[in-house]
């Protein structure tokens, strides 16, 4: 039991906000592709595999990051009793630990057709390096963005077999929703990060993180808006982005404060609220059409 709680903590299992970050993106791609007219089995099992898909993608991505940023995990106070920087945990099991839960991610991606299964490949190094961002970068959270939202193609092409301009306008808007969800979460350790060398947007605009954080969300809203246009959405699916403006620019923005740790985290966790949202939306804009 000792050694699964482990294994638990070094996935991130405990907490869902991470994986259910990921698989947003995919449930948004699927759901402007698919047909609601017709039968809704594919839609349900399509979802269980990107849900699958997600957990253990976002596990090996916490594997992998906890090996590269070892060192810097035990100068910072949040990270410091994490498995592996912590020594609890030998690098050589973490690697093992990583390569079941790509297998298993492998066997869930089989399932999906051969664009799909191509274009979800040529995102690993993404996702493997994105740990290395930090080191060279102020944007390490952009490259976060591009992986984490990359899903929403997947989820397209997943149904059409092909790319269209829709996905690729919705992508682009859900990078910057990233970059300013990623940028409330590193306030969390801006000290720390600061002392030991580590870059960020968080640090890069922490004189105006207002402004930063309004121009993300504002494209990504834009983005919403231009795919729902493009998608030919019932009228309720806009008028429902009046809750996504509410908490995006009221919720998120007016009520950070970036000095106060556990008030960044409860607002970074908000945004699974905005997954459902967008997705909800996306739905009712469908079904109404």
């Amino acid at each position: 039991m000792k050694h699964l709680n482990l294994f638990v903590d070094l996935t991130r299992l405990k907490k869902p906000i991470g994986f259910m970050l990921l698989f947003w993106p995919c449930l948004w791609g699927l759901t402007i592709a698919y047909d609601f007219n017709g039968e809704m089995l594919t839609f349900f099992k399509y979802s269980f595999f990107f849900f699958a898909g997600s957990v253990f993608m976002r596990s090996a991505g916490c594997i992998v990051n906890d090996i590269v940023d070892k060192n810097f995990d035990k100068k910072v106070e949040r990270t410091k009793n994490r498995p592996i920087a912590s020594g609890k945990i030998s690098i050589g099991l973490a690697f093992i630990y990583i390569l079941v839960l790509c297998f298993c991610a492998l066997l869930v991606l089989i399932n999906f057709n051969k664009l799909t299964i191509i274009l979800a490949l040529c995102s690993i190094p993404f996702a493997f390096t994105y740990p290395l961002m930090k080191r060279i970068t102020y944007w390490p959270q952009l490259f976060l963005g591009i992986t984490f939202n990359y899903g929403l193609i997947l989820g397209w092409t997943s149904i059409n077999n092909e790319i269209s301009i829709s996905p690729l306008i919705f992508y682009f808007g859900a990078i910057f929703w990233t970059l300013g969800y990623d940028t409330i979460y590193g306030y969390q350790d801006i000290r720390d990060d600061e002392i030991i060398g580590v870059k960020s947007t968080s640090i890069k605009f922490k004189k105006i993180p207002f402004t930063f954080l309004i121009i993300c969300y504002s494209i990504f809203t834009l983005s919403i808006i231009i795919t729902g246009i493009n998608l030919k959405l019932n009228y309720i699916f806009f008028m429902s982005l009046i809750l996504l403006l509410y908490h995006l620019f009221f919720i998120q923005i007016s009520k950070l404060n970036k000095k106060v740790k556990k008030n960044c985290l409860k607002i970074f966790r908000s945004n699974n609220e905005i997954g459902f949202i967008i997705f909800f939306s996306i739905i009712i804009g469908k079904i109404l059409n």
